[in-house]
């Protein structure tokens, strides 16, 4: 007798989305193990920001305010612009699949450097366009001349991504800047910064530099990482009001919760940023503690600005990440290209370095002995 068909499996569905695998997400560490494979912060929430969330959980029967104005008004003040021209979504994420979403269509192209935030493929599909992928430069870098290049009249989004997830490179200022000089005024350019907390590099660019510079670009942040609130979903982009009115119209209505609300502003009071910008520096110096052990090892790993480090290790790329999670070590493997790992807590370096350090690279491509 022939097994049933799975429930569901004669819908017509778009085969561009049911041949497209989901968002995967990294593997839970072991009790005595650490996970580090999806750029969480390791410290736990302040305890200020843990009492606005209890506060907030008293109101769950109350739908939240839609547009996040107290937030989008705080954040106005900070980057000098309007409330009008601050978008809040869940997640940063959620902020680029709606700007995507209200600039491309099929038969458009979305370009971006390649390898880069491993969500960015999904979305453009979604979105019904088309990406096109620009190899990043041997550095693991965006090479922007390249994606400059890469415009044609289809395209009609640019995404950069700086620091780079996962490569852990910045694009300098000066180079965003000749770039912008390349791309059309009417080519929507998405500056994805969800890192930017941890850049030490003077050189890179920062986007809250360059508001009101160019009417076609949208900055967007997060309170994910360097604010600790990856469980609550909120991020925020900054623009012009049109371009952000048109996301409006494509993000999910009342995404953003009350308590995710909450979190951010609490976050932002100057003695809880203060104490939450001093982790950040922690994890920072410890980022460039494990990228120069590694150097010394003879991994060639490229210079890191976000919370994580690349681990070039080649056709050896799931090995290397199998032996890490014997040791206790969950990271984000990206065959056969390399491994992501973040950094987390202070506990997990020195068995990081000695797994790594007994896969020391036999040539110059990063491939373990």
């Amino acid at each position: 007798m022939n097994a049933p068909e799975p429930r569901g499996a004669g819908v017509r569905l778009r085969p561009e989305i049911a041949a497209l695998p989901p968002y995967r997400q990294g593997r839970p560490a072991p009790a005595d193990g650490f996970k580090l494979s999806s750029n969480e912060n390791p410290f736990e929430p302040l305890p200020s920001v843990v009492d606005a969330v209890a506060a907030a959980a008293s109101t769950i029967n109350r739908y939240p305010d839609a547009t996040a104005l107290a937030l989008r008004e705080r954040l106005a003040e900070r980057y000098g612009v309007t409330a009008d021209e601050v978008l809040v979504g869940a997640g940063s994420v959620a902020l680029l699949a709606a700007l995507i979403q209200a600039a491309a269509a099929p038969g458009d192209e979305v370009v971006y450097s390649w390898r880069s935030f491993e969500a960015y493929p999904g979305l453009v599909t979604v979105s019904g366009a088309t990406s096109v992928q620009v190899p990043n430069r041997p550095d693991h870098g965006h090479d922007l001349e390249a994606m400059a290049a890469a415009i044609t009249d289809r395209t009609r989004v640019v995404m950069v991504c700086s620091p780079n997830n996962p490569t852990g490179a910045v694009v300098t200022a000066a180079a965003f800047e000749a770039f912008m000089a390349k791309v059309p005024a009417d080519l929507l350019v998405l500056l994805d910064e969800a890192y930017i907390e941890f850049v030490r590099d003077e050189a890179s660019v920062d986007g809250a530099t360059l508001l009101g510079r160019y009417p076609n670009l949208v900055v967007l942040r997060t309170f994910s990482k360097a604010y600790g609130l990856a469980g609550l979903r909120v991020g925020y982009a900054i623009g012009p009001g049109p371009i952000l009115d048109a996301a409006r119209a494509t993000i999910t209505p009342l995404s953003v919760t009350a308590a995710s609300t909450a979190a951010a502003l609490a976050s932002l009071e100057p003695v809880a940023e203060a104490e939450l910008l001093e982790r950040v520096g922690v994890i920072a110096e410890r980022r460039d503690r494990v990228r120069e052990a590694l150097l010394e090892q003879g991994w060639r790993i490229p210079v890191a600005q976000g919370n994580f480090i690349w681990v070039p290790a080649g056709e050896a790329t799931a090995e290397v990440a199998e032996r890490l999670f014997d040791a206790g070590l969950v990271t984000r493997a990206f065959p056969p290209a390399g491994i992501r790992v973040s950094i987390g807590e202070e506990e997990s370096v020195d068995s990081l370095l000695r797994i790594l350090g007994e896969l020391v690279p036999a040539s110059q491509e990063g491939h373990p002995a």
